[in-house]
């Protein structure tokens, strides 16, 4: 029997239950920063990195995040200096999610690290995992983009509107399409 709690296997990747006590407050202690969050005002902007602070894991210098904003647990979003996220932004956060300074996200981009079984009996029993997703420096995620759980995507990165990025991304190059594919090298004469 595996004695870890739901919590820990949550955190390493594993097959987890989430409905338990422990996950459920804090995704409820998250879901009431988000809505303080979402619901400040433009001349509020102390406030606004006040709780994004008090909600994230770690926040580099000069965040800004338009409301509105949700993630499951927010402790496992760590961002860099000078970020930059547009409207909409959705971070389903059961693993790490790590974001490089000088990101800029566009409007309703999701960041997924949680997953769910394709055998469907194990689904059912509402066991799931997350796998975690890294995001290089000086990355611009374009409109209504998707990034998938396990993803890491490298430095001068641009992720074209509506890619839903499947795999691993080098340096310096522009992904676009479903599933996301390499369409440019950049910084090449």
């Amino acid at each position: 029997m595996d004695a870890r709690s739901e919590k820990e296997k949550m955190l390493a990747g594993d097959l987890y239950v989430a409905f338990g006590e422990e996950l459920f407050g804090e995704r409820q202690r998250a879901k009431a920063l988000c809505r303080r969050f979402n619901a400040t005002t433009e001349e509020e902007m102390l406030e606004r990195e006040s709780v994004l602070r008090q909600l994230l894991g770690s926040c580099g210098l000069n965040p800004f995040v338009e409301p509105t904003f949700r993630c499951d647990y927010g402790y496992n979003i760590h961002i860099g200096d000078n970020f930059y996220a547009n409207y909409d932004l959705i971070i389903l956060d059961v693993c790490e999610v790590r974001i490089g300074h000088n990101c800029f996200i566009a409007p309703r981009v999701s960041i997924f690290t949680a997953g769910h079984p394709l055998d469907a009996p194990t689904r059912i029993s509402g066991l799931e995992f997350g796998k975690p997703v890294t995001i290089g420096d000086n990355v611009w995620i374009g409109g209504h983009a998707v990034i998938n759980p396990g993803v890491t995507i490298g430095n001068n990165v641009v992720i074209a509107a509506g890619a839903v990025v499947t795999k691993d991304v080098p340096d310096d190059v522009v992904v676009a399409g479903v599933p996301a594919k390499v369409i440019r090298q950049l910084g090449v004469a």
